[in-house]
């Protein structure tokens, strides 16, 4: 299975904000949508980090709730790891339990195609299993 997969059933669509914006609308944004992240996305929507819930933790822990006051450009990840729709899931899984990350954009030709988390690969992986267990349950039955 592939990140294209994934896309397939989960949408390409990405909430963003901008750099501009203050952690504390970023925080509101996230809540809204039920999401752990954010993309940081200029005015013509190139992509210059993410947000994330660990991002605005770490920020709490080093300045207190006046972070929530802070621009997102001030706490975001700006160095970014990202894959592409043809990566298969194992290798997606990989990345993120080296990076310790949970969201990964995913990128086609230097564009934006969508992001996912951990979350969305865990249960096409598990999907997977369970299909490729009922096919294995089939096979042995018709024998």
């Amino acid at each position: 299975m592939t990140v294209q997969a994934i896309l397939n059933v989960k949408g390409s669509d990405v909430v963003s904000v901008l750099p501009e914006d203050r952690v504390a609308a970023a925080v509101q944004t996230m809540m809204r949508h039920g999401i752990g992240a954010v993309l940081v996305r200029d005015q013509v929507g190139a992509v210059l980090g993410i947000l994330s819930e660990r991002d605005v933790m770490r920020g709490i822990a080093r300045t207190g709730p006046a972070c929530l006051d802070a621009t997102v450009e001030s706490l975001a990840t700006r160095d970014l790891v990202s894959c592409r729709p043809q990566d298969g899931i194992g290798h997606v899984m990989g990345l993120m339990t080296r990076g310790r990350f949970r969201h990964l954009p995913v990128m086609r030709d230097g564009s934006l195609a969508g992001l996912i988390s951990i979350g969305d690969v865990v249960k096409h992986r598990l999907a997977e299993v369970e299909t490729e267990a009922r096919a294995l349950r089939e096979y042995v039955a018709a024998g």
